[in-house]
């Protein structure tokens, strides 16, 4: 009994050291990082501001729609990769890009799909998503990256003073919207004793309010402007703000998306401010499905109002010796698909590539060298 005991302590002991032994962590890889660097920029007319705030985005286009679609040339790809620059006084600009250090061909690479569909819309069968109640929980990383934008959909901070969130929630392809000449991010905090000094409601638990930022500036990429009147618009809807003044909070960095073999147990999570429950932050988790380069399929229960939320991950950057969430993608919203004469339905993120890690690290940074580590 003696011998086989000691066994099964010397197993368990080798087991646990292969576990947490550095080469079965999951690795944030190493990416090649192109270089995109504003050209040339030229005053736009004022926009009008004429649409109407959509907080989900639908597209007939689904995995094998986009896997079909021929990869753009280097000169489109400069075009999608161009921006509009929205000012908080009114003004717009139009800047073109160029692109260095990229091999087109790599972008022509198939991705290999996964898992299946379900013929739902939104909300996967039981509903899976945790409100999250307290401070302690929402003024702590990382939920509290995750702010409201006054669009009504979500945003997350990515630098001292800049939110990430999706193209749709400023820009509905053809116009910005009405909210966005106005631009706010909002911040929770919790209210002010003197906003809660009701005796009878001492024993409730702490409320929390929305402190609001202007928004200084705001880059959206044609590929937006330009693609979604198209099936392939919904690659490019991301947006970044530039507010007026630093936040003061933690914020997480962006990582080039890795493949969904790579991400660990194949699980996204992100937090946003579902409209069906109002005022809180929602969390949730769920495996990715399918891939194309651009896009991440899966199952993640959500409602709109979580659109522009930072999807994440949380992987080992061998670099810096120690684990490090990176947002690697942005909610965008859902998408109906014809399978077999069957509809399915998809909610999607779109994937930060290394171009698009490129546009997004120059916006934030205004410096192409400190964005060639994805």
């Amino acid at each position: 009994m003696a011998p086989l005991l000691t066994l099964l302590i010397l197993l368990c002991a080798v087991r646990g050291a292969l576990l947490y032994h550095p080469i079965w962590k999951p690795m944030w890889p190493a990416s090649k990082v192109p270089v995109v660097l504003p050209q040339l920029t030229e005053d736009l007319d004022a926009p009008e501001f004429t649409a109407e705030a959509k907080l989900e985005v639908t597209s007939p286009c689904g995995p094998e729609c986009h896997k079909r679609a021929l990869v753009p040339s280097y000169e489109e790809l400069k075009e999608l990769l161009s921006y509009e620059t929205l000012y908080f006084n009114g003004s717009l600009t139009q800047t073109n890009v160029g692109i260095y250090g990229l091999n087109v061909a790599e972008l022509a690479r198939t991705q290999e799909t996964k898992g299946r569909s379900r013929a739902k819309r939104q909300i996967y069968g039981h509903d899976s998503r945790f409100s999250i109640f307290g401070k302690d929980f929402l003024l702590n990383y990382p939920f509290s990256t995750s702010v409201k934008v006054s669009t009504g959909c979500t945003g997350t901070l990515v630098a001292d003073r800049h939110v990430l969130t999706a193209a749709h929630c400023i820009h509905d392809g053809k116009s910005y919207v009405k909210g966005a000449k106005k631009l706010k991010v909002g911040f929770l905090k919790p209210r002010q004793k003197e906003e809660s000094s009701n005796q009878t409601r001492s024993h409730l638990p702490e409320k929390m309010k929305f402190q609001w930022i202007r928004v200084k500036r705001t880059h959206v990429p044609k590929g937006w402007i330009k693609g979604n009147a198209n099936d392939i618009g919904m690659d490019y809807d991301y947006a970044l703000l530039e507010l007026k003044k630093p936040h003061k909070r933690r914020y997480m960095k962006i990582g080039v998306s890795p493949t969904a073999k790579q991400l660990p147990a194949g699980r996204i999570h992100f937090s946003g401010y579902d409209n069906d429950r109002r005022g809180n932050l929602v969390y949730r988790f769920c495996e990715v499905r399918e891939e194309t380069y651009d896009l991440l399929y899966q199952q993640c229960d959500a409602q709109p109002g979580a659109s522009g939320s930072g999807v994440y991950v949380r992987m080992w950057k061998r670099e810096h010796r120690r684990w490090e969430r990176r947002i690697i993608g942005i909610f965008s919203g859902h998408q109906w698909v014809e399978r077999d004469g069957m509809p399915q339905d998809f909610n999607v993120a779109v994937r930060i590539t290394p171009l698009k890690y490129a546009q997004i690290c120059y916006w934030i940074k205004g410096n192409y060298a400190d964005c060639r580590d994805g």
